[in-house]
């Protein structure tokens, strides 16, 4: 398959007739700037001016090279290597999952909850934290607190070491199994968070391609018979752990909210709230600890 053209709108031409199975035109639209945008440095703008421009040959092949490669179902975040969350850029890699916008909206629930606190300083703890979105976003935000984060996976936390000094974001980094581990160095948190892997592995037939062929299934999938296993295994981790008062925040499998509520509610927790995310979808619960 060739571009034929060295015109950016050519470029455009040729995503849009190798693409047009996977995405919808918007999609397309939106992944072509992201090309050009990695490549060129093009904003939004440049990008609908120059259309009519021709590229050299070294541009010409990288953006042809990140439209090929997308036509195996590979995520853009992964062929370019980077995606924003929460208005921060993150590096991400095979080793973590992509951050979505519904985290974001997790990390929102957290920020709002955070300002309500009189005290100075806050012990935070993100579990199961991949790429390290969620416990740098809260850290930039609200600078005051500690923020710790855990994950399994010595690659993840690479991943997430790199995106806490790239962003110049101090985090405390740790390797720790939650579903082993008792506690963190002793230290007792205000707030643990957690989006850990809640998706049945019966449910990956019904997923795009482009996620169960790329991103790590260890994040992912639970499995069919315990759907719950990570919420039974962090609320626990959490009644130790947690101050009193404490706040629990999950994100979670839309279709599980009802029984993630049920669970949390048989282990003592109060003020337990089911949260919807901006699709109208059960996405968040968050709860206190007695």
């Amino acid at each position: 398959m060739k571009v034929a053209g060295n015109k950016i709108s050519d470029v455009i031409r040729f995503y849009h007739q190798h693409l047009a199975d996977i995405y919808s035109k918007e999609e397309i639209d939106e992944l072509a700037f992201l090309a050009f945008e990695k490549a060129l440095g093009y904003d939004k703008t440049e990008f609908q001016k120059r259309k009519g421009e021709h590229l050299n040959q070294s541009d010409l092949l990288i953006v042809y090279d990140i439209g090929k490669t997308l036509q195996t179902n590979k995520p853009i975040q992964y062929i370019l290597q980077e995606t924003w969350f929460y208005g921060l850029k993150f590096f991400v890699n095979e080793h973590v999952l992509i951050p979505r916008p519904e985290t974001e909206e997790l990390v929102e629930l957290v920020l709002n909850e955070i300002k309500k606190e009189n005290t100075s300083s806050l012990n935070i703890l993100d579990i199961g934290t991949g790429s390290g979105c969620i416990p740098i976003s809260v850290k930039k935000n609200a600078p005051h607190t500690n923020v710790y984060a855990i994950d399994i996976s010595k690659a993840a936390l690479e991943v997430a070491k790199k995106n806490s000094i790239s962003n110049k974001i101090e985090v405390t980094f740790k390797e720790l199994n939650i579903l082993t581990a008792s506690s963190l160095d002793n230290i007792q948190f205000d707030y643990i968070i957690s989006n850990p892997p809640y998706i049945a592995q019966n449910e990956m037939d019904q997923m795009d391609k482009n996620v169960t062929n790329f991103e790590p299934h260890l994040a992912l999938f639970v499995e069919d018979n315990d759907p719950l296993l990570f919420y039974k295994r962090i609320a626990d981790f959490a009644l130790n752990n947690l101050r009193s008062n404490g706040k629990l925040f999950f994100e979670i499998n839309q279709r599980l909210g009802n029984e993630v509520k049920e669970l949390l509610k048989a282990k003592g927790y109060k003020n337990i709230i089911i949260q919807k995310d901006i699709n109208g979808n059960d996405r968040m619960v968050w709860c206190v600890k007695v």
